[in-house]
């Protein structure tokens, strides 16, 4: 189509240049027929007195020796010698025997000629003019039809696409050249609404999944709970009972954790859900206790204050940051507790340090983000998530998290904002 275009186009403007410079060159050399003039001459020569013998192939006057109007054929032909010279007549004697009858003015046809001929050219180009728009119109219409409209159908469909919508098949039309183009489209389309359909089906069956997990957890957890509690009552002595507490503990403590496991995926929650509120500072002593379940921790004092906190994250957190001491330090810990100011900001800061190898500096500040683990992970579990969900609790508690190396040691900070 596009070939067929062009050709249309170049023959109408050439069929348009050669008609105009034909005209144009017919313009140029239109001329009086002498030829013509000559005969007309003849036949007033040789029937002169006889009118109605004159020849009239020609318009003209014929002028009597006194100037007056003895013959015309015409209107508004010249009727004097000036006024022919005027409108550039020809002027003929008419010579009879020898002997001169009068004159003969024969009008000058170049004007009438050259606007007829103007006038054929302006109609001329008037109409190729219109044929070549007309051409245009077609072939706008044409790519309307097979380039426009189709890209137009294009971007409604990856409008409704990224809407979701992908149950609306694109409407094929394999005559344009797009037709392949937007056939892949719709492919495209259905390939995401089956992995889509996919991608549902895998989430609830590891809804379902978790849902098994969490009971099926639940169950041995209850086992444990009620067993450390008969161990507890039936202990003999001081520090069974401590150990027997711990366990129990431990276990409302999986319990807690099974159960906000369940409620995120089934509410399909992609947040773990902080919500800090008002307590009591000493409630620090106790979940560090309970983190420590090794006691590697000494006593310390915590200042009395009301602090800004989630008590499970919290206590999540504690163990995470025992849990890495123990694993890479495998020394004893130190926990103060003390009050700081920072950016006009009151904290209760928790530091835990231990008297381990600690990290490289180029390792520290890398360590609180995801899946990051030191250089002395080697032979140790680990997925490189303790202190970057450490961190993550504690900023939406409003606090901070602050990692540094000791000579020698390891420290981490909880800071704490106080009410």
């Amino acid at each position: 189509m596009k070939r067929s275009f062009v050709i249309l186009i170049v023959l109408s403007f050439v069929a348009e240049l050669a008609i105009s410079l034909t005209l144009i060159g017919k313009m140029e050399d239109v001329k009086q027929d002498t030829v013509t003039i000559n005969e007309c001459v003849h036949s007033v020569a040789d029937n002169y007195g006889n009118l109605s013998a004159y020849s009239t192939k020609l318009e003209y006057v014929l002028l009597t020796p006194d100037g007056s109007v003895e013959y015309q054929n015409g209107e508004g032909l010249s009727k004097s010698l000036n006024e022919a010279v005027k409108n550039g007549d020809t002027i003929v004697d008419l010579v009879i025997g020898g002997e001169t009858y009068g004159k003969l003015i024969f009008k000058n046809q170049t004007k009438e000629i050259i606007k007829e001929y103007r006038k054929e050219l302006t109609v001329t180009i008037i109409i190729i003019s219109a044929v070549q728009l007309l051409i245009v119109i077609s072939y706008f219409i044409y790519l309307r039809l097979t380039i426009i409209r189709p890209f137009e159908k294009l971007d409604a469909f990856a409008v409704r696409v990224a809407g979701g919508n992908l149950d609306t098949p694109l409407e094929l039309d394999r005559k344009h050249i797009f037709g392949s183009f937007t056939e892949a489209f719709d492919l495209m389309r259905s390939e995401l609404k089956k992995a889509r359909a996919a991608e549902k089906r895998a989430m609830d069956e590891k809804k379902e999944m978790v849902a098994k997990l969490s009971h099926d957890i639940k169950t041995p957890v209850a086992s444990i709970k009620s067993t450390s509690e008969l161990g507890y009552e039936l202990a003999g002595d001081e520090r069974s009972r401590e150990k027997f507490n711990l366990i129990n503990a431990k276990s409302d403590q999986i319990t807690a954790l099974v159960t906000n496991l369940f409620n995120s995926s089934i509410n399909d929650i992609t947040e773990i859900e902080v919500n800090p509120s008002e307590q009591p500072s000493s409630i620090i002593a106790e979940l560090v206790e309970n983190a420590d379940y090794r006691r590697r921790a000494g006593a310390f004092a915590v200042p009395a204050c009301r602090i800004f906190a989630d008590r499970m994250r919290l206590l999540q957190t504690f163990d995470n940051l025992f849990m890495n001491s123990y694993k890479y330090a495998d020394t004893d810990i130190s926990v103060t507790v003390s009050r700081e100011r920072f950016d006009d900001t009151e904290y209760l800061v928790v530091c835990i340090a231990d008297a381990g190898p600690g990290v490289t500096d180029e390792e520290l500040p890398l360590l609180k983000e995801k899946y990051m683990r030191g250089g002395n992970k080697t032979d140790k579990d680990g997925a490189g998530l303790g202190l970057y969900l450490a961190n993550y609790y504690i900023e939406k508690m409003n606090g901070r998290l602050v990692l540094e190396n000791l000579e020698p040691g390891f420290a981490a900070k909880v800071y704490l904002r106080i009410i």
